[in-house]
């Protein structure tokens, strides 16, 4: 039975890389694992700076603009 479960385990293991090299486990046909990595990253980055503009927007953190009504000079 052990033997059973230990052969489907690596079964499960080896099917599930697909077509990956096994030293490769987050390869994917399209990216390097570096340009994946890259994407990932930089999208990290805006929704950060988009959460960021969106709480100095609602506790009106920033300043006036100069293209508001109320920039008489």
């Amino acid at each position: 039975m052990k033997k059973l479960a230990a052969v489907l385990l690596l079964a499960a293991t080896l099917l599930s890389t697909g077509c990956a090299r096994p030293n490769e486990l987050g390869w994917t046909p399209v990216y390097s694992y570096q340009e994946r990595n890259q994407l990932i990253l930089r999208n990290w980055d805006y929704e950060g700076k988009q959460k960021d503009d969106d709480i100095d927007s609602a506790l009106l953190l920033r300043p006036a603009s100069h293209l508001t009504i109320w920039n008489v000079r």
